[in-house]
């Protein structure tokens, strides 16, 4: 069955999905990384394939920016395709100085102000928890493959340009968030409320600290290492 955001048929898509935010990245991605690619969706070029991984089946599909976007793929790949799993790959902005460009971060939380959870299901909770199963697995990969991962709380906004500058100072003070992005909370939320799995690496893009940033074809294809760890959960 389709709806009115994918294309695909039952079974089109493997029970793991990677989900980075750009659709171009996992265009990226099923070209570089997978044999035998089939693109099951394109509807608003929101593209999404699945093939195999050292001969093992995986799908990887964009999730557009911010957290209604996600809200809505996440939701229908869990509900209507039988995915179990959702690896969300993306980019985020240090809030912690130790952080440095193109490290990995796993994450283990995510606080946001937003009131997604609560629209979706009355959710009060503004921290919400990844997968521990999904991470303690994350973690014996990137040691088996040597990438070093930085593991901690994340800020998941609804808000990329903000007037006060220098919010996020206070963010990361008081609720001790390493970094900013825009999905994880509603990934996750969405993951506890359907009884799924979900989890989330993260590359830094840029620093609101040191004011180093990366370009964005370098987001769009050069954070492999990420991306090598979330593919070995082929099945």
């Amino acid at each position: 069955m389709s709806t009115p955001h994918n294309s695909a048929s039952k079974g089109e898509i493997a029970r793991t999905v990677l989900m980075p935010g750009d659709p171009l990245r996992a265009k990226y991605i099923a070209d570089t990384f997978l044999e035998d690619v089939v693109e099951f969706n394109s509807v608003r070029n929101m593209f999404g394939y699945t093939g195999t991984y050292k001969g093992r089946k995986i799908s990887v599909m964009g999730s557009g920016m911010g957290m209604p976007s996600i809200g809505i793929y996440s939701f229908e790949l869990f509900k209507f395709y039988d995915v179990d799993r959702i690896i969300r790959i993306g980019s985020a902005g240090a809030y912690a100085p130790e952080l440095k460009l193109y490290d990995t971060l796993l994450v283990k939380e995510a606080w946001s102000e937003s009131n997604f959870a609560f629209a979706q299901n009355g959710e009060k909770s503004h921290l919400l928890k990844s997968s521990k199963e999904l991470n303690k697995e994350i973690e014996k990969i990137s040691k088996r493959l040597s990438i070093p991962i930085v593991k901690g709380r994340i800020h998941s906004s609804d808000v990329f340009y903000k007037e006060a500058k220098d919010a996020h100072i206070d963010i990361y003070q008081k609720h001790h968030c390493l970094a900013v992005e825009m999905e994880s909370f509603a990934l996750f939320h969405n993951a506890n409320v359907l009884g799924k799995q979900a989890a989330c690496l993260l590359t830094i893009s840029d620093s609101l600290v040191t004011h180093e940033v990366t370009t964005a074809d370098e987001r769009q294809t050069a954070f492999t290492n990420m991306m090598k760890i979330a593919l070995e959960f082929a099945e």
